[in-house]
């Protein structure tokens, strides 16, 4: 599976993946910022990456100008309460003050929309005053009774999104011109699954056209 929107592309997380992911994860750069912050050993990885591969989580490598650069996921996705926790890390020191981090959290929300209007909401420690700013540009707010608690919920309201989200995502489209999110189903998400609860899914109102290359489906919402 493949996402597409603006410069950014999101990559479902495969097995030759993890070891990349593994070294940023650990690194004092992203595990400050993380509830666990522990070593992590490629067995671990391994383990974990088994875990997540499933149709209930959705973890992918975000990519900018054809750069790997972090990883955002939807995980322990509930698709009959239609809700999913999401959660982002970047790597690339150079794209922390440009708008790429603020515009994946926005791709991120705006696919949660698509695909059944799934509730999103987030962990984020107290302390990593970044990742709250910029979830709370789009609209999340921290949840009753998380005042005091380190690693803090946060959740998306539906109202939100398209009072705040869709206002960000209007100016800066009217910068750089109208993009929509491109979709790219491929065979082997036909084999996991995905695919068809994507297409049972999605919501046919916003979708604008369907390309067929070979044995990929690309839908433009």
């Amino acid at each position: 599976m493949i996402i597409k929107k603006f410069d950014i592309t999101f990559r479902r997380l495969e097995e030759g993946d993890i070891e990349l992911v593994r070294k940023w994860r650990t690194s004092p750069l992203i595990s400050q910022f993380m509830e666990y912050r522990g070593h992590i050993t490629e067995e671990m990885q391994q383990q974990w990456f088994e875990s997540i591969n499933n149709n209930n989580n959705l973890y992918f490598i975000i990519e900018y100008k054809d750069k790997k650069i972090g990883l955002i996921n939807g995980k322990n996705i509930d698709w009959e309460k239609n809700t999913m926790e999401t959660g982002i890390f970047f790597w690339d020191k150079d794209i922390y003050n440009t708008p790429v981090p603020i515009l994946a959290i926005l791709i991120l929300a705006e696919l949660g929309i698509i695909i059944g209007g799934l509730i999103a909401y987030a962990r984020i420690l107290k302390t990593n005053t970044r990742a709250i700013k910029y979830n709370k540009l789009i609209g999340f707010e921290l949840c009753d009774g998380q005042e005091e608690v380190e690693n803090q919920l946060y959740i998306l309201p539906s109202g939100n999104f398209e009072r705040k989200a869709k206002r960000l995502l209007k100016a800066y489209q009217s910068v750089t011109g109208r993009d929509n999110i491109k979709f790219i189903l491929r065979k082997k998400d036909y084999e996991s699954g995905i695919a068809q609860i994507i297409k049972e899914r999605y919501d046919r109102s916003m979708l604008k056209d369907i390309e067929y290359a070979g044995e990929e489906e690309i839908y433009y919402f």
